[in-house]
């Protein structure tokens, strides 16, 4: 089964240093591990370059055309995918993430996350992030795994 995998873990050296061991626990469970920030590696190479050309409407153009590339891969792997995981650590669901757990619900995928971050980010007592993101979670017949031990038994 192709699951997606929905998280900020590109950002940073400290959170992108998890996406692998994931990655690699995920496969052993017989997923078909769909990584886009994998899947992006040339564009975002490309846009490393865009980066350096001097402040222009033609550098602003050239990033937009290769972030809406990045973005219309991402579109075409959960598209092509029957699964999402999303990772919901930090102080608040990553608003990319978030976007594509509403995508992947509104085109009837099922949505689990993983929130190994012990701080509240929800509303209330009741949800653990944001009340939005955890509907459509639940919503689509998926949950919330609080750690790495409840992860392993993911299924």
């Amino acid at each position: 089964m192709k699951l997606f995998i929905s998280s900020p873990l590109g950002f940073a050296e400290s959170t992108s240093l998890f996406r692998e061991p994931l990655k690699k626990m995920l496969t052993e469970q017989g997923f078909d591990v769909v990584d886009p920030w994998a899947n992006a590696a040339d564009l975002e190479t490309e846009l490393a370059e865009a980066e350096h050309l001097a402040v222009s409407t033609a550098r602003r153009e050239r990033l937009h055309e290769i972030s809406m590339r990045i973005a219309e891969r991402n579109q075409q792997a959960i598209d092509g995918c029957e699964r999402m995981l999303a990772i919901l650590d930090g102080v608040d669901v990553d608003s990319g993430t978030a976007s594509e757990i509403g995508y992947a619900f509104a085109r009837g995928k099922r949505i689990d996350g993983y929130r190994g971050d012990f701080r509240r980010t929800g509303e209330n007592d009741g949800v653990v992030v944001n009340l939005q993101v955890q509907y459509w979670i639940e919503k689509s017949g998926g949950r919330i795994f609080r750690g790495l031990i409840e992860l392993a038994k993911f299924s």
